[in-house]
C-alpha cells in the first residue's frame, strides 16, 4: 500500500504543478468527464478507451473544485501492478469523481465519497468476473456479500471512520 502511494505521488507531483495555475473545471469538461467515466464504467476492459481515462484522470487532478479522499485501507485492491488493480483502482477513482460531479453540494461529504468509490470498484469488478469469472478477490467477494446483506453501507461507514482520515 505505502509503495503504490508513493508511485502514485511520483507519477502525480508534474501534474500537480502543473495544476497549480489551472482554475476551476468548466461545465462542458464535467459532461466530457462524466460521459468518458461512465464509458470505463461500461467496458472497462475496453483498450480503446485509454486516452480517455487518461484525459479523466489528469483533469481530475488539475481541478481545484474536484477533491477525492481515497481510503482503501479497510479493504484490499489487487496491486497496481497485478492484472485488475489499476482497472480497479481507477473504478473506485472514476466512481468518486461521478459522485462528486453529480452531487456538486456535497463535496465536503467525505463518508458519501467513499462509499460511492467502494460501490464503483464492486461494480467494475463484476464485469470483470464475467469476462474472467477465475479472477476473484476474496475481499471483495466480502464486500459484495455485505452490499446483497443490506450491510455494505454500515460497513464502509465504520471501517471508513475509524482507518481513514473522514
Amino acid at each position: 500500500m505505502l509503495l503504490r502511494a508513493i508511485a502514485i505521488f511520483l507519477f502525480l507531483l508534474p501534474i500537480a504543478s502543473a495544476a497549480a495555475n489551472r482554475g476551476h473545471s468548466t461545465p462542458a469538461e464535467r459532461k466530457q468527464a462524466l460521459e468518458y467515466i461512465h464509458h470505463f464504467q461500461a467496458d472497462p476492459l475496453n483498450p480503446d478507451l485509454k486516452p480517455e481515462i487518461q484525459w479523466v484522470v489528469k483533469w481530475t487532478i488539475e481541478v481545484p473544485d474536484i477533491r477525492l479522499d481515497l481510503c482503501t485501507s479497510f479493504f484490499k485492491l489487487p496491486k497496481a501492478e497485478s492484472k485488475d488493480g489499476q482497472t480497479l483502482f481507477n473504478a473506485m477513482v472514476f466512481a468518486q469523481t461521478a459522485y462528486l460531479l453529480e452531487n456538486p453540494d456535497h463535496q465536503d461529504d467525505k463518508l458519501a465519497q467513499v462509499e460511492a468509490g467502494v460501490e464503483g470498484v464492486l461494480r467494475v469488478y463484476e464485469v470483470l468476473l464475467k469476462s474472467n469469472p477465475k479472477d476473484r478477490e476474496p475481499s471483495l467477494d466480502k464486500l459484495i456479500k455485505r452490499r446483497e446483506d443490506g450491510t455494505l453501507t454500515k460497513f464502509v461507514e465504520q471501517h471508513a471512520t475509524s482507518s481513514c482520515d473522514i
